[in-house]
């Protein structure tokens, strides 16, 4: 995993063949990576770049980073109570092969004061099953003072791509825009796999509704395909 922007890369390509041991053979060459992404310059590298590129997301210009799948697979948004809160958009949009965005847009007719979110995470073995967190948190704290670590990793993943930000109370247009994941972000180790966080929404201790999202992170895509 690629944790910080990198733009100064450079790769050093040795070439040996076995021969009562290893011996250097025929290559020895630095290779300035951001450069040879924007143009192949160094034939060697390109013929080794050539080999893997079809396997890899090492396929685009400087700065690297996040060198993980880490993106939404599926997102389901549902109302219990239409007279409180409407979903007029909740869908995910493919902006490439490695990157995709979340965009959720609902209306909350009411002011509400006391909401509570119970935030579960399901890993898929044979069917999802229930991983790690099941927690649930008052919202209308948690905005103040972020008390639940669990709250707190979901809530950095996507405040900045969200007017869901500010203290209680919360009414009118609530929006995720353009919202794209970001491994660095994670601050847990997680093993390969699917996942589906599923958030109930409680206004008043009564249901209003639910947002559940499915989602793959990947650390190594050559061993996936």
């Amino acid at each position: 995993m690629v944790l910080y922007p990198a733009s100064g890369i450079d790769v050093r390509l040795k070439l040996w063949k076995r021969e009562s041991g290893f011996k250097p053979f025929l290559l020895d060459a630095t290779v300035d990576a951001c450069r040879f992404m924007k143009r192949a310059y160094n034939p060697f590298a390109g013929m080794v770049y050539a080999i893997f590129r079809n396997f890899s997301n090492l396929n685009h210009s400087c700065p690297y980073v996040n060198a993980v799948d880490f993106k939404f697979s599926n997102f389901v948004c549902k109302s219990y109570n239409e007279s409180w809160v409407i979903f007029h958009n909740c869908r995910i949009k493919a902006v490439s092969r490695e990157k995709n965005i979340l965009n959720m847009n609902l209306t909350i007719l009411h002011p509400a004061n006391n909401i509570s979110l119970r935030v579960k995470m399901w890993k898929k073995a044979s069917g999802f099953k229930p991983f790690l967190v099941d927690t649930t948190i008052d919202a209308c704290r948690f905005v103040k003072s972020s008390y639940d670590p669990y709250g707190k990793i979901v809530y950095n993943i996507f405040k900045d791509f969200s007017n869901i930000n500010h203290t209680c109370p919360y009414v009118g247009p609530q929006i995720v825009k353009d919202f794209y994941l970001r491994s660095e972000l994670l601050r847990l180790p997680f093993p390969s796999g699917d996942y589906l966080l599923s958030m109930q929404w409680h206004f008043y201790k009564n249901l209003m509704f639910d947002t559940n999202v499915t989602y793959v992170f990947m650390e190594d895509l050559l061993k996936r395909t």
